[in-house]
């Protein structure tokens, strides 16, 4: 079983009998990280609920590249299923995929226990997320996300399903003060 570190959640991997595998897995809601010393991260319940409702398209790939698909909406090899404590999903390779170089590695991979997490790749509208002090850290909150690809990684930043993609930006209500005008703009410009 590849566990994307998430309580209570994980990636599994089943053989089909047609030569195919089915991957299952969820990414939780509403489940603080710490990202780094003082970065916290959450993301709200349907956090990707307007990408899905809207039936735009999603990919699996391998450690991000898209140049290593495994399964896609589009194709009918992804279901994705919003729900008010995870995005869940089923992607299933294809016979066909299944004979491509990089699927035989990530399966390789994977019953070698290296591949060891999930990863969502996404992109947060302006007003999508917001940023407040806690303490001595901050805490992002995603409330709306743009979900564009789940890929299974090796290693995840995220320890309860690694997150693509960050632009913080602090909201103007969190009357930073002026000591903290050097951490908005680290914050602003720090991506994975």
């Amino acid at each position: 079983m590849l566990f994307g570190g998430a309580q209570g959640g994980a990636l599994e991997l089943r053989q089909q009998a047609n030569g195919g595998v089915r991957i299952s897995g969820r990414f939780p809601y509403n489940s603080q990280t710490m990202l780094a010393s003082g970065r916290f991260e959450q993301f709200a319940a349907r956090a990707f609920g307007g990408r899905l409702d809207g039936g735009g398209d999603v990919h699996f790939l391998v450690q991000h590249d898209f140049a290593q698909p495994l399964a896609s909406r589009s194709a009918g090899t992804l279901m994705l299923t919003d729900t008010s404590t995870a995005l869940e999903f089923e992607a299933t390779i294809t016979p066909d995929m299944a004979g491509t170089t990089w699927t035989r590695d990530f399966l390789s991979a994977h019953a070698a226990g290296l591949v060891k997490g999930l990863s969502p790749g996404f992109r947060v509208a302006p007003g999508g997320d917001t940023v407040e002090r806690r303490g001595d850290g901050i805490l992002r909150t995603v409330r709306a996300a743009e979900l564009m690809e789940l890929s299974a990684v090796t290693v995840p930043a995220y320890p309860l399903a690694q997150i693509e993609a960050r632009n913080w930006q602090a909201d103007a209500t969190d009357n930073l003060s002026t000591a903290d005008a050097g951490l908005q703009r680290t914050l602003a410009r720090w991506r994975f």
